[in-house]
């Protein structure tokens, strides 16, 4: 795959703060790439640059062949918005505000064709305001398709959306994807990412600080699998004292490199006779990646230590 979005060397400053510092970065056509990262860290300076809405302090961008300093007017045309919090008009139908919004284009779509496209038939005669709230997101992802872009841009497209809702949305995503477009999705929530994205990016303090795929950004930095002993407490502890465990509320775990280490765990239980509740493997999470290397956990629109 041929890459459409590639930044080098990216900065922003404002004042002393370098919101963006330095950051590299390629996206390949028709995947779906996340940046991930705590408020403040820069993810949506860095998206607001690519889609020129910001000026870069310095740094090389090129977007659809598109050099971002002297192109912007020809990317603008090649790519598609979803903003945060979007809206429409409230009194307007689906169709009309699809409509009104392609007609700001010389070059758009079919409306029919992209009200299936986000499976809204059933609602292309019902006001806005009358909309759910996943409904209203299908919306605003058939408005960012209106002029038919390369590059689809999604910040945070399922927040405050309930499971089902949010899982409704996921599958327009796929079939965006599956129809070849670019996307560019911010999200906050770490099964969102894991499950849409090709490849991730997680940012802090203005840099990427792990990038790749969900399971090779897992794999590098989530630090292996685990058993745990549910219930073993300080006899599984005694009894497993050569493999470094650790207790946590009467659980105790120990990381595992194969399963050799499962079985030694195991048999040295039944060698100590340790009463337990169960035993568990567990596999590190993007979530667990994230809390390791920003020290923070993230939430819907906020970060809590």
């Amino acid at each position: 795959m041929s890459d459409v979005i590639t930044v080098r060397g990216l900065v922003k400053r404002y004042g002393d703060l370098r919101a963006v510092d330095g950051i590299d970065l390629d996206v390949r056509s028709g995947e779906v790439f996340s940046i991930l990262g705590p408020n403040g860290a820069g993810k949506t300076t860095t998206v607001e640059i690519l889609e020129c809405i910001r000026k870069a302090t310095s740094g090389e961008v090129n977007i659809l062949g598109h050099d971002l300093g002297n192109g912007s007017k020809e990317i603008k045309k090649e790519i598609g918005v979803l903003p945060q919090q979007f809206n429409a008009f409230e009194l307007l139908t689906t169709r009309e505000n699809i409509a009104f919004f392609a007609n700001m284009f010389d070059r758009r779509v079919d409306i029919d064709e992209l009200i299936a496209l986000v499976d809204l038939e059933h609602k292309r005669d019902t006001y806005f305001k009358n909309l759910s709230g996943g409904l209203k997101q299908r919306v605003g992802i058939a408005i960012a398709m209106v002029n038919d872009p390369k590059i689809v841009f999604l910040d945070e497209p399922t927040t405050g959306l309930d499971p089902k809702a949010r899982r409704e949305v996921w599958d327009v995503i796929k079939g965006l994807r599956a129809k070849g477009r670019t996307i560019i999705l911010t999200t906050h929530y770490m099964e969102e990412a894991e499950v849409l994205s090709d490849r991730l990016a997680i940012m802090n303090g203005g840099k990427f600080i792990a990038m790749g795929s969900p399971r090779e950004v897992v794999e590098q930095h989530g630090g292996g699998r685990s058993c745990i002993v549910r219930g073993g407490g300080d006899a599984a502890m005694r009894s497993l004292q050569d493999m470094m465990p650790r207790q946590n509320d009467g659980d105790v775990s120990v990381s595992i490199a194969d399963k050799g280490d499962l079985v030694r765990i195991v048999s040295a239980l039944e060698r100590d006779n340790v009463p337990y509740d169960e035993i568990m493997l567990k596999r590190p999470s993007l979530e667990d990646v994230f809390l390791k290397l920003t020290g923070r956990r993230i939430e819907e629109g906020d970060v809590s230590g």
